[in-house]
C-alpha cells in the first residue's frame, strides 16, 4: 500500500474528505482491504488527480451524480461535506442538487436535499470574519 497511486490517493482523500474518507477506508480492513486499496488507488489517486478540472468542480460533479442515483445517501453525505471541504457553498451544493430535479426526478432531488439539510445541520458553516 505504498505504491505511488496509493500515496496519491490518500493525500487526495484527505485533503477532501479528511477524517470522513479515513474513516470508510479503516471499515473496510477487516472484510476487504483490497478493495479500500482500490479506493484509494483508482478513484483518489488517478480520477481526483487528473489535471483539467479542480477539486470543487469535481466535488460538484459527484454531488450530481450520487443524487442523481437516488440509492447512494451515505456517499452523497460524505461528498456534499467533501464539497464544502474544498470550497462549495451551501447554495452551490443545493443548486447542483436542484438541478438533478430535471434530469433525475423530483424524488431524487427531494432526497438529495433532504441529505444536504442533515449534513449542514451536523457541520454548520463558521461564521465568516
Amino acid at each position: 500500500m505504498n505504491s505511488e497511486r496509493y500515496v496519491r490517493g490518500l493525500a487526495k482523500l484527505k485533503e477532501i474528505d479528511g477524517q470522513a474518507g479515513e474513516n470508510v477506508i479503516n471499515s473496510l480492513s477487516d472484510i476487504a482491504p483490497d478493495f479500500a486499496r482500490l479506493l484509494i488507488e483508482f478513484p483518489f489517486g488517478d480520477i481526483y488527480s487528473r489535471p483539467g478540472l479542480d477539486l470543487k468542480t469535481r466535488e460538484l460533479a459527484v454531488v450530481a451524480a450520487l443524487t442523481a442515483l437516488g440509492n447512494a445517501a451515505p456517499q452523497l453525505k460524505v461528498h456534499i461535506q467533501g464539497a464544502r471541504n474544498v470550497g462549495c457553498s451551501e447554495q452551490e451544493i443545493v443548486e447542483v442538487i436542484i438541478q438533478m430535479a430535471v434530469y433525475a426526478g423530483f424524488p431524487a432531488a427531494l432526497n438529495g436535499l433532504f441529505a444536504a439539510k442533515e449534513v449542514f445541520a451536523q457541520h454548520p458553516t463558521p461564521p465568516s470574519h
